[in-house]
């Protein structure tokens, strides 16, 4: 039987190697994108903002540039993640795309360098170290695999939720850092987005609700264009000097950035200057091994609700080492670590597609959208409050995902006692960093600036030093005198 071509073809794409045919593939495989689209640019989008590098602050033309690295950076390591060079990529059906997961270690580390392109280069110089360190953490994974449990996975994906939720927050309400933060329009334009996306998730199947978040993007950039034709476009506030400032409303959208982007344009190598400092790089290489524990929780997500089975040692190897390399790659071109994306791996529990052909037709869109500025221009202009409406959303369901982690074991006392004590103590500490104001700088540095790194760490010794529960032995009563028949008898 032609292996490109069997009946229909359709019975190809839930296996895994085979070539089903492109009328198939092709609308499967942008579903995929669809699905983390919005995703990949969020996170460079929100630390671009965080530092300052905003298109009013004249850094344009770079966010543009930036954007549309991350599409190309997100194509190519997911092309090798699915086809593998050498012991590089795990050949699993799974998406790569810029890692949501860093974005509360690497704001404290840009902030602790002083914000703008200095605090966002010391980000890139931190993932260049970190994505190696990654990669050989991948090398060595069969003997640290046991280390790491659905328990100790889920503290630190809930982590991570709990994290991005204050970041998501603020972009909702249209960016703390616009004198029209908080404004009824911002508010508006937020519940907006949200409402369509819950409708469209749970009122409709198919395209629509798969691609719900990127619609409630469209919708809100819709909104924004008919609230501009009818509302003032400045606004007046005082700033912290006392003084009156005239500026543009935080939603307005600026085409004109969209219109001076090229069509065409071959991405820029470094787009901004790497900056190598410890305050930065010991923080971020402890979220790659955070990393690395969510890419093993994806690979198995995949292998489990994909194949019905658990993946090998090579598959997650592959795949840790992918995540690693791929990372120090994107930082070439200035763009965040880039990782598995766990939202495509629900689509594959959904759908069982698997199908690794499929899965680089995906990764292919990505790439060419990566060469086409004024569609990275277009993502570029989106304001805080459209963002927000989605990121919200997508922030609080890592927490739920953490917690079907953390529930797949009985929550006994003592899985609830390491819970409760790496979330509140661990994620507290971190996300307090002034409690630890008084302990030497190697402290603060590691466990004060993100409640992640703290929970992980906590959750890992807990999880080593608290004997673990015993097996349920039955009451006496109920073991049968010969130990060989079993307690019940079989039906007939």
């Amino acid at each position: 039987m032609d292996k490109t071509d069997s009946g229909s073809g359709k019975e190809l794409i839930y296996q895994l190697e085979g070539r089903p045919p492109l009328r198939i593939a092709i609308p499967l495989g942008l579903q995929h994108v669809l699905a983390m689209f919005v995703g990949n640019l969020t996170p460079l989008i929100i630390l671009m903002g965080i530092c300052g590098m905003t298109v009013d602050g004249g850094f344009g033309a770079l966010r543009v540039s930036l954007l549309q690295n991350a599409m190309l950076i997100a194509g190519i390591v997911t092309l090798v993640q699915v086809f593998s060079i050498g012991p590089i990529g795990g050949r699993v059906p799974i998406v790569m795309g810029t890692s949501s997961g860093f974005i509360g270690v690497m704001t404290s580390a840009a902030n602790a360098m002083g914000g703008g392109v200095i605090g966002y280069g010391a980000v890139l110089g931190a993932s260049f170290v970190g994505g190696i360190f990654e990669a050989v953490l991948g090398v060595f994974l069969k003997p640290l695999r046991k280390f790491f449990p659905p328990l100790v996975t889920g503290i630190v994906v809930m982590s991570i939720g709990l994290s991005l939720i204050s970041v998501g927050v603020n972009s909702f309400g249209g960016g703390n850092k616009n004198g029209d933060f908080g404004s009824p329009e911002n508010l508006l334009i937020g519940f907006f987005v949200l409402i369509v996306i819950l409708v469209l998730k749970h009122g409709t199947k198919g395209f629509t609700s798969t691609s719900s978040i990127l619609i409630g993007i469209i919708a809100g950039y819709i909104l924004c264009a008919i609230m501009g034709i009818f509302l003032p476009h400045t606004y007046t506030y005082t700033d912290a000097a006392g003084k009156t400032v005239e500026a543009t409303k935080s939603w307005v959208l600026n085409w004109q950035a969209v219109k001076d982007a090229a069509w065409f344009k071959v991405p820029a190598l470094m787009p901004v200057k790497w900056v190598f400092d410890v305050k930065a790089i010991l923080p971020v290489m402890i979220m790659f091994i955070v990393t690395a524990v969510e890419t093993v929780g994806d690979i198995s997500g995949v292998c489990e609700g994909g194949m019905n089975r658990e993946p090998s040692d090579k598959e997650l190897s592959g795949g840790i080492i992918c995540d690693g390399l791929g990372s120090s790659f994107a930082a070439l071109f200035g763009v965040l670590p880039n990782t598995s994306f766990s939202q495509n791996v629900g689509l594959v529990a959904l759908n069982k597609v698997v199908n690794l052909f499929t899965i680089a037709i995906g990764g292919i869109f990505l790439v060419l959208c990566g060469l086409f500025p004024k569609l990275a221009a277009l993502m570029s202009i989106m304001p805080n409050s459209v963002l927000g409406g989605a990121a919200v959303l997508m922030f609080a369901s890592i927490i739920v995902s953490g917690m079907q982690l953390v529930t797949k074991d009985p929550l006994t006392p003592r899985n609830v006692s390491i819970v409760a004590t790496a979330l509140g103590v661990g994620y507290g500490l971190g996300a307090t960093p002034g409690v630890l104001a008084k302990c030497p700088q190697f402290i603060q540095l590691i466990f004060g600036e993100s409640g992640i790194v703290s929970a992980c760490v906590i959750a890992l010794v807990m999880n080593i030093v608290i004997p673990k529960d015993k097996p349920h032995t039955p009451p006496a009563a109920e073991v049968p005198d010969n130990p060989m028949e079993p307690l019940i008898e079989p039906k007939e």
